[in-house]
């Protein structure tokens, strides 16, 4: 689907506040709410919109322990990264999963009640056999940044490589 600046807008604005009414959305946008209305459940219908969440402050919540950590596999067969996915998936502490490249094979975001909670994870991941090699844990000791908006005008307004490159 190819998105024109309308789209952007509508994009960046239900980023910012997924609780904006249409008639506050159609303003922001400069279309009357009808026409806006139907572009957003054309992005909604495309999968571009793939749903509205609200950003919770966990910390003022209960207190919680955020750990990245580095996985690599012991084997790299198709077989042993659906395994190991399979896992994360199934584990709700892991709130994120990155299969990236490089000296390692996954980068895995979990959110745990104390770092012995998340000591007990990870025995419980080692004792399942599911491939783990080696880990490496990093303790994220202050948030600096953590956007969830996406910078799509940038995003989409990089230039394209010259023929050839």
């Amino acid at each position: 689907m190819k998105l024109d600046a309308i789209d952007l807008r509508i994009l960046d604005a239900v980023q910012r506040d997924g609780r904006i009414t249409k008639v506050a959305l159609a303003e922001e946008v400069g279309l009357s709410p009808t026409p806006c209305w139907m572009r957003l459940r054309k992005l909604e219908k495309a999968g571009i919109i793939s749903g509205y969440h609200a950003r919770v402050a966990v910390r003022r919540v209960a207190p919680v322990a955020s750990v990245m950590m580095e996985v690599t596999l012991e084997n790299h067969r198709q077989a042993d990264f659906d395994r190991f996915e399979r896992a994360v998936a199934a584990i709700p502490e892991i709130v994120a999963c990155w299969s990236v490249g490089g000296g390692v094979d996954y980068i895995l975001k979990i959110m745990a009640a104390d770092i012995d909670a998340y000591q007990r994870l990870v025995d419980g991941l080692l004792d399942r056999q599911i491939g783990i090699a080696r880990y490496f844990t990093y303790i994220v000791t202050k948030t600096v940044k953590e956007e969830t908006a996406l910078p799509l005008t940038a995003l989409l307004s990089a230039p394209e490589p010259a023929n050839g490159q």
